[in-house]
């Protein structure tokens, strides 16, 4: 039995039998994940996640994760955690970094360090209603990567392209996805 195939890290082969099984099995790509989070005090909240759904069954087998998120000082917290917006460049820096690494894998390019900075810019008065004129959301995320590899740039530019095309986060944040939000009754 030949030994399985590991590039970057990531199991290759193992990447490519879930690649067939959710061709040939569809409904097993469908995943469901959750987090919960409770208020604690001031701008200071904690959430969790732990299940999630996935591979058509509920999966209970991980720990739970806790993430601290609060304001800093300057925006009344007492900077106990990260911000929510803060987070969501920890969530996009974690998914396009893991996209990268795996289109990467898939095609068999070995990297040696790879490593990104982001920044976002948001103008407060839109979030404290002080003008209509400003969005209450980012106003542009920029996104710097260093990859090191024994490749063309041309070749790291693909990864970057693929990274950006093929991460949920990325994508998410980049058009307009549809967020309900309801009162729980249970």
């Amino acid at each position: 039995m030949a030994p399985e195939k590991i590039v970057n890290g990531v199991n290759v082969d193992q990447l490519f039998a879930n690649i067939n099984r959710f061709k040939e099995e569809p409904d097993l790509a469908l995943y469901k994940f959750r987090a919960t989070n409770t208020w604690i005090d001031g701008t200071h909240n904690r959430a969790t996640v732990s299940d999630f759904y996935g591979a058509g069954q509920e999966d209970t087998s991980r720990e739970p994760k806790v993430y601290e998120a609060d304001e800093p000082r300057s925006l009344l917290g007492r900077d106990l955690g990260a911000n929510p917006v803060e987070y969501l460049l920890v969530a996009l820096s974690s998914c396009l970094t893991t996209s990268l690494i795996a289109q990467a894998s898939a095609r068999d390019i070995a990297l040696e360090k790879v490593e990104s900075r982001y920044e976002g810019d948001i103008d407060l008065r839109g979030l404290l209603a002080l003008s209509a004129d400003v969005p209450v959301r980012y106003q542009s995320i920029r996104v710097y990567f260093k990859i090191e590899a024994d490749i063309p740039e041309a070749r790291k530019e693909e990864l970057l392209h693929l990274a950006q095309k093929y991460s949920p986060v990325a994508v998410t944040v980049s058009q307009a996805t549809p967020v309900s939000v309801h009162m729980d009754k249970s």
